[in-house]
């Protein structure tokens, strides 16, 4: 008994690596077939859309190409190279904040607009940065100079448009935030008597009525570009009376549209922190409002899911935009400064988008640098919060066809076209509210 039980061990060693080579032999193949019959989910759709140009299929935005930053650092673009130490600085691992991205009240790092700004003056330590600075556009270098200025002083303020003199009453429906600058007192004035009223305005086709009110954003005038008459006491009689211009102190130049924004962003937290809507564009375009109460009160209203409401913004969406690299037009971005795709973003003619996103936009502008272009910033701060814009067809950021732009029955299905001077909005405006045939 003792001789089988030694012969049986040894027998086991002998044949204990032939099981373990054929088990081995068997995971290999079993691998090899797992990988041989993996087929990869379907990829989003991509869709191509050159700059300049507006992506008119889906709802959504394509998921995009690539993120338009990336972790690792750009070497020689001054904008990519800040954005990447505010994303290792306000990344919630590293910094062990589980705080939601979007929320002021609980987020300890954000200061608010009320302590005063602080002085602020053109910085040269940024032109040291770039190699070509002095062969760039003079409003290139002027935004370059002044990048880290964020907040500046309100000179004309309206503390009460949003409530008026009753604090109690319910927060207007729609609020059309207008990018203007302090000459153009004609568009302003088209506007108020048109598209722009400020008051009960009643949805198309005899909906409800809903309070809308009208804000325009203005800048300190330029008068550095050339002989330019001071319109100061122009804008002071023209807020006094009508009560909807708000101006801060910093030059009103294209490449300081951005401004408006984040600024206007802190005075509606203060002045009208319960608005439902935002409506942003420029003075020359020509928006249906009755038509877009209508589209904010069916698709969405002031009661529906909290969290659809936060990422709700609409507007002409544009998708895998790359920078201008041409030196001498209107929005040239010199490689030094900035590198890669633009983000996802809605063509800054219009947009419109919620009270609640606004409020999650003036904390995550915080995190993003500043960058020239107002509308593409705009779509750096929805990347940031994860938030893709939805495409309109109604959003004609880019005009009619050339052929339809005189026939009334053309704007039927628009929301919002661009450009239209004062006085093609007073003749359009009385024309949509005349009786029309049959479209």
């Amino acid at each position: 008994m003792a001789r089988c039980r030694c012969s049986g061990r040894a027998l086991c060693l002998c044949v204990l690596p032939f099981v373990m080579m054929s088990h081995l032999l068997v995971y290999i193949m079993v691998s090899i077939f797992v990988a041989m019959s993996y087929v990869p989910e379907p990829q989003l759709p991509l869709h191509f859309v050159a700059s300049g140009a507006s992506s008119n299929s889906g709802v959504l935005a394509p998921h995009p190409l690539a993120t338009f930053w990336n972790l690792r650092l750009v070497d020689g673009a001054l904008w990519n190279r800040l954005q990447h130490l505010q994303d290792r600085q306000h990344n919630p691992i590293l910094r062990g904040n589980r705080t939601e991205i979007g929320d002021p009240s609980t987020d300890p790092n954000y200061m608010h607009q009320a302590d005063g700004p602080p002085p602020c003056s053109p910085d040269p330590l940024w032109a040291s940065q770039l190699p070509d600075f002095n062969t760039m556009p003079e409003q290139m270098q002027d935004f370059v100079l002044s990048m880290h200025c964020r907040r500046y002083t309100l000179l004309i303020d309206q503390p009460d448009l949003c409530t008026g003199q009753d604090a109690d009453a319910e927060a207007p429906m729609l609020l059309m935030a207008i990018k203007s600058q302090v000459g153009s007192f004609e568009n302003r004035q088209a506007i108020r008597e048109t598209w722009g009223r400020s008051g009960l305005v009643q949805e198309e086709a005899g909906g409800k009525w809903w309070q809308v009110r009208t804000v325009f954003l203005l800048g300190r005038q330029d008068i550095t570009t050339g002989p330019h008459p001071d319109l100061g006491a122009l804008l002071q009689l023209e807020s006094s009376h009508h009560k909807d211009v708000l101006q801060w102190d910093f030059r009103d130049t294209f490449f300081n549209l951005t401004l408006k924004d984040i600024l206007f962003w802190d005075w509606l937290s203060m002045h009208c922190p319960h608005i439902h809507f935002i409506f942003k564009g420029d003075d020359d375009v020509f928006v249906r409002t009755g038509a877009l109460l209508g589209l904010l009160n069916e698709h969405l209203g002031v009661n529906n899911d909290s969290k659809e409401i936060e990422h709700f913004l609409v507007g002409d969406v544009i998708t895998n935009a790359w920078p201008s690299h041409q030196p001498h037009t209107k929005y040239y971005i010199p490689e030094s400064f900035y590198k890669g795709v633009y983000p996802t973003y809605a063509g800054g003619g219009g947009v419109v988008y919620s009270g609640a996103l606004a409020r999650r936009l003036r904390v995550v502008s915080q995190w993003v640098s500043l960058f020239p272009i107002d509308d593409v910033y705009l779509g750096m701060c929805l990347h940031r919060l994860g938030i893709s814009p939805s495409h309109h067809p109604g959003f004609l950021t880019f005009d009619l066809p050339e052929a339809e732009r005189g026939k009334p029955c053309a704007y039927r299905r628009v929301l919002l076209v661009h450009k239209r001077s004062p006085k093609e909005m007073l003749t359009l405006w009385r024309e949509l509210k005349a009786s029309l045939p049959a479209c």
